[in-house]
This record gives structure tokens, C-alpha cells and sequence, in this order.
């Protein structure tokens, strides 16, 4: 079984697998759970084993691909995949109300699977049903929305998971030793979080007390992003989640993000999402 629209991908079948992966999953949030057997991946230079009842995790932010697989002849399992869009989506707005996301996301970076207890399986072969159910309705106005919730639900189910594993721990706690350089960063999301219509790397650099460049080089090594690109992650999410409100005009948008008119607000949008403000919402209606 394969079914999919242009932001959820869902599969039980290997050559649905083979398809997600040379198609779409390097760009998304590709979850799967091993129900029988095992499929073994390489993955950033080793093979990794996922078996019954484990859970595989890959997130856009990882910036690594899954290379050659080769699986039992017993394997059964099932997937989901959500564009890199609707994960952005998530992380906007859970970022703003949980201090450890990033380290979150780097704890499911270095370890991608997790062996789930009864629970936590029944929890995801719900979300998955849900899925397949509305995928295999007729479409509405509602069903983007309605899979939005959904992978919304699952992932902060996901992040619930980790936390109950007592493996993530906050920077400010005493339980973990952080040096400069990763204060540095944790600092920097979080201005970024509580200021995210702030624009400029300069502003962040001299909250920080640092030089703009040397901000830039420790979000590299830390992300692989630089800052203005977090910057812009982070600016082109909110605009992108306040454009899909249509009740508010395009120029109040632009106002409640501070930008200093509507034509470069326009322009802002442009270059980053390839679409003027109206197309954009145009598109996301359509």
C-alpha cells in the first residue's frame, strides 16, 4: 500500500521505500517502524540494523542521505514522510515553548533508532491509520489541515518519546558539560526564538558580544547553517505560517514582521520562496 499527496507520503511496500527515497525522502521527515524481520541502511558512513519494533528517524535539518539498503525476506514495516515544509511548520512552533529542541534534534542525529515499548507502537500505527484513512478519502477543502494536525500530533508525540528516555538534558541544568561555543549557539536560538523578526546577524552578534563572523562559523560547525541562514529559516517559517492566515491582509503581515514597507516585504518573500506574497497564498489554497 502507497498513497500521497504533495506533503505526506505513506508506504508498507519496499518499492514504495525505493520510490520515497529517490524522490522525496533527502528533503523530508521520514519516519518508519519495523514490524517484522529487518532492513539494514548505511547511514553516514556504517551500517545501521532496524528490527521489529524499532523506529528509524531522519529529519530535514541532518543534512545526510540514506545510501545502500538491503532488507530480510520477512520484512514488514510501515512509513511516513512529510515534506520538509510541514517539519519546519512543526519546529516553528514548537521551538518557541520547549528549551531543548535543538538538542533534541541532534540527539535523534546521533541516534536515529529508537526500540519502542507497546505503547509508544500503538501511538504510532494510530497516527498512521489516521493518515491512511484521510489519504484514502475524498479530498476536502480540510485534508492539507487535517494531515498537518496529524504529523503535528506525531511528532510532538516523537519528541514526548525522548523525553521519557531521560536522555536530553537542558544546557543549564548541571547534569551536562557544555563548552563556549555550544552555550554560544543554544544562545543564539534561543534570541533568535524570543526576537524571530529580527533580521540582521549584527543584532544577535552584539547581544552575544561576539563578531558577526565568528556567530556565522559556530552555527556552521554546530548546524552546518550559517546565521543569516538560521535568520532566514526562522523568518521565512513565520511568514510563510502568518500567509496562510488569509484573514490577515498582506500588508499587515508585513507590518506585524516589521518589515519597513509592503514592496519589500514582497520582494523578502520573493527571493526566498520563489513567490510573491498573493501567489504564495494563491498556491496554498489551490
Amino acid at each position: 500500500m502507497t498513497l500521497s499527496t504533495e506533503f505526506v507520503f505513506l508506504t508498507t511496500d519496499v518499492e514504495g521505500f525505493r520510490q520515497c527515497r529517490e524522490t522525496r525522502s533527502e528533503s523530508g521527515m521520514t519516519v518508519i517502524l519495523c514490524k517484522r524481520g529487518h532492513i539494514d541502511l548505511f547511514l553516514q558512513g556504517e551500517m545501521i540494523r532496524v528490527s521489529k519494533d524499532d523506529m528509524f528517524v531522519r529529519i530535514p535539518t541532518h543534512g545526510f542521505k540514506v545510501g545502500p539498503y538491503q532488507y530480510s525476506e520477512d520484512y514488514e514495516f510501515c512509513q511516513i514522510t512529510v515534506d520538509a515544509t510541514i517539519f519546519e511548520q512543526i519546529m516553528f512552533d514548537h521551538m518557541r515553548v520547549e528549551p531543548n529542541w535543538y538538542a533534541k534534534q541532534e540527539y535523534i542525529k546521533a541516534h536515529p533508532i529508537f526500540h519502542l515499548n507497546e505503547p509508544s507502537i500503538d501511538f504510532f500505527n494510530t497516527y498512521f491509520r489516521l493518515m491512511e484513512l484521510q489519504l484514502k478519502d475524498r479530498p476536502s477543502d480540510y485534508r492539507n489541515q487535517i494531515m498537518m494536525a496529524v504529523a503535528k500530533a506525531a511528532t510532538m508525540e516523537m519528541l514526548n518519546y525522548i523525553d521519557k528516555l531521560a536522555v536530553v538534558k537542558s544546557a543549564n541544568n548541571g547534569r551536562e558539560s557544555v563548552n563556549q561555543s555550544d552555550y554560544t549557539f543554544r544562545e543564539f536560538t534561543r534570541l533568535l526564538q524570543q526576537n524571530p523578526h529580527q533580521r540582521e546577524v549584527q543584532w544577535f552578534a552584539k547581544k552575544l558580544d561576539i563578531t558577526p563572523k565568528y556567530l556565522s562559523e559556530i552555527c556552521k560547525e554546530r548546524s552546518n547553517k550559517t546565521a543569516s541562514e538560521w535568520i532566514a529559516d526562522i523568518t521565512v517559517s513565520e511568514l510563510k505560517h502568518m500567509l496562510r492566515d488569509t484573514t490577515l491582509p498582506i500588508r499587515e503581515v508585513a507590518k506585524q514582521m516589521e518589515f519597513p514597507n509592503a514592496s519589500f516585504f514582497c520582494q523578502y518573500t520573493k527571493k526566498h520562496t520563489g513567490l510573491t506574497p498573493n501567489h504564495f497564498r494563491k498556491q496554498k489554497k489551490a
